[in-house]
């Protein structure tokens, strides 16, 4: 390497990267994959931590006790998970950053994903200050809901960037009429309040994160339940509804087969669900229930991108399964 190449890998250097290497497409799709499940995972991870009342076990931010910036043997399994937890950001840091690097030096280059790729970048970023913010103010729940709140946000960014590296950057096509994709809109809609109430059930239960007092939110834990369960059925009814719907129209087989999946995934979370509810909340149920949580609204986001199509012949991007050209690496 020159030094000229070396100035200019310093100063701009995913154009540097870009200039060299051409993924292939199916190495952009395994990128944006691999961010899309490390915001998955930190979603169970962080389950984890609170369900071993682990919340505490680094009792402050950014570093993990005052004068430490790990966890010491002194602080026990609590701080280890805690901590652990902490390292698995930069994991998912590092996913992403794999997610912008690919779709940066992809050919042609797609400006919009690489966008996505940089939105989850900011999110991921922001949402560590906020985690560091639950911390420093006790697991206030109200931070930890906004938390959880802003790794939806990341899962949904994460999973519009999957599929869109499975398609072209042409005007969509829709494939369904307008009463049909206002009836998915509802269905999101539905899907989202669905979750904000999850966090409120979460911030009034049992499960605060750490077994020293932690301020809970003042709500009745059952009527919340409650009403996140008479929300849960309606997304399930809207879902039912709407694969009738798509039957009836002669839909094609993209959103019916999201429609059903969706459906399948529903029943497996209502079931742990109401299971978790009459069985007083084992940990492990309630950790299943979360990564479920995650599982559902990735399905309710892919019925919505089902609804239309963006073919790649029309721009002069490979498809997925396309070789990369003469002289460059996957």
């Amino acid at each position: 390497m020159t030094r000229a190449d070396a100035v200019a890998a310093v100063r701009n250097p995913l154009a540097f990267i870009a200039a060299r290497w051409t993924p292939t497409p199916r190495t952009v799709q395994r990128a944006a994959l691999a961010a899309l499940v490390m915001s998955v995972l930190i979603v169970v991870t962080g389950g984890a931590v609170r369900l071993t009342g682990s919340g505490l076990g680094c009792p402050t931010w950014p570093k993990c006790t005052d004068d430490s910036l790990t966890a010491t043997s002194e602080m026990g399994l609590h701080g280890a998970i805690e901590f652990g937890n902490r390292m698995l950001t930069y994991v998912l840091c590092a996913a992403v950053g794999w997610a912008i690097i690919a779709a940066r030096s992809e050919k042609p280059h797609r400006r919009g994903l690489t966008r996505l790729g940089w939105a989850q970048f900011w999110i991921v970023m922001s949402n560590a200050v906020l985690g560091g913010i639950v911390v420093l103010v006790g697991l206030n729940p109200y931070t930890v809901a906004a938390h959880f709140v802003a790794t939806s946000a990341l899962i949904a960014v994460a999973t519009v960037m999957w599929q869109r590296t499975r398609e072209g950057d042409s005007t969509p096509r829709p494939l369904v009429g307008k009463a049909v994709r206002q009836l998915v809109w509802v269905l999101v809609g539905a899907s989202v309040l669905l979750i904000l109430v999850g966090t409120v059930v979460t911030g009034a239960g049992p499960h605060a994160g750490d077994s020293s007092e932690v301020e809970r939110m003042p709500l009745d834990w059952e009527n919340v339940t409650k009403l996140h369960a008479v929300l849960a059925w309606i997304v399930v009814t809207l879902t039912f509804a709407l694969w009738f719907v798509l039957k009836a129209v002669d839909a094609p087989k993209g959103p019916l087969n999201r429609t059903r999946d969706l459906f399948l995934v529903l029943l497996a979370q209502g079931v742990i669900g109401y299971v978790q509810y009459f069985t007083d909340l084992p940990e492990i149920l309630v950790g299943l229930h979360m990564l479920g949580s995650a599982v559902t609204w990735i399905a309710v986001l892919r019925v919505a991108l089902a609804l239309r199509e963006r073919p790649y012949d029309e721009i002069g991007i490979p498809s997925p399964a396309a070789e990369p050209t003469v002289g460059t690496r996957a």
